[in-house]
């Protein structure tokens, strides 16, 4: 179940009640009047069923609801009500299947945005993964991955082309490559300094490291696991579960293959520089076509259930 939270000038007030009235997913609606003073006008609170959200969204921004006023969706976690569970079993298909688009794409935006806690939190994954790598250590490698922020920008990749944001996709392409690029640059001048001081060494870097020789090796392994969690990151974006979501951070190489791309630089080692940004290259491009691909079958699906929903509305209103 979701809450909209709908404030608009009067004039629109009418036309929002009568789109809501109208769909048998709301299982409430109140209408304060004269409520909002920015815009000065009413407010409208309604829940409707997750799974017509985005029926009832597109046709209040029909009516110009984004330009004159505000359009606020909050999930609700819990609710007792009987005419709740009439309205979510009058919107055909689960709620955790459900895609609210403009949900989807409100964080893509947000999370693709290049700022310093983006630059910040990758630049810190990096050093982490290069360290990992010194080291030869697993379980740092993983901390790397999950520390990343890459993953929703790559994500926004797919979003951008399914919901022609190209916007978006200029965004999320700006953010990834500053993103890795300085990323790259600041650890490579972090291992520069660590090698003046002895702390690590040649044959360190060079020495075999069988616990993450994966991340300067890719084979068709890489590609296949790139292209598996990126369809389960973007279904756990999409999704009301979100518990998959970490699962696909820790599931890829573009951290750790960063930081080996900035170990090599500094130690002069391109063959492992070459296969770290190959590493890089196969698991951006396998993450966004797999997220691209899931969008457009979810979309492809729920459309059908949109054309279920109004089909049943007609009956509905027959029957009235």
């Amino acid at each position: 179940m979701l809450h909209l939270r709908i404030a608009v000038p009067a004039d629109l007030t009418s036309g929002v009640v009568a789109v809501l009235e109208r769909a048998p997913a709301v299982s409430s609606l109140a209408v304060l009047d004269g409520a909002s003073r920015r815009p000065e006008g009413d407010v409208v609170l309604a829940d409707v069923a997750r799974e017509a959200a985005n029926d009832l969204c597109d046709e209040l921004l029909e009516l110009g609801v984004q330009r004159e006023g505000t359009l606020t969706i909050e999930p609700v976690d819990t609710w007792v009500s009987q005419p709740g569970y009439d309205a979510e079993r009058l919107a055909p298909g689960s709620s955790a299947d459900a895609v609210v688009w403009i949900d989807v794409t409100r964080r893509a935006y947000a999370e693709s945005e290049l700022n310093w806690t983006y630059l910040s939190f990758m630049s810190l994954a990096t050093l982490i993964a290069a360290i990992a790598i010194v080291l030869d250590s697993q379980i740092l490698v993983i901390g790397a991955m999950v520390l990343g922020p890459e993953f929703v920008p790559i994500a926004a990749l797919g979003i951008a082309l399914v919901r022609r944001r190209f916007h978006l996709l200029r965004m999320a392409l700006w953010t990834l490559v500053v993103g890795f690029v300085l990323a790259i640059l600041l650890t490579c001048v972090a291992a520069l300094v660590a090698k003046q001081l002895g702390w690590v060494t040649l044959e360190q870097v060079t020495a075999p490291r069988p616990g993450t020789e994966f991340i300067y090796t890719p084979d068709k392994w890489s590609f296949i696991v790139a292209v598996i969690a990126g369809a389960a990151g973007v279904l756990s974006l999409t999704s009301a579960r979100v518990g998959g979501l970490a699962g696909a951070f820790i599931s890829v190489t573009t951290v750790p293959a960063a930081g080996n791309v900035a170990l090599g630089l500094a130690f002069g080692q391109l063959v492992e520089v070459r296969g770290s940004a190959l590493q890089l290259g196969i698991n951006i491009v396998g993450m966004a076509l797999a997220g691209w691909l899931t969008l457009v079958f979810q979309k492809t699906v729920w459309n059908r259930f949109a054309d279920r929903r109004e089909r049943l509305r007609a009956r509905i209103l027959r029957r009235d």
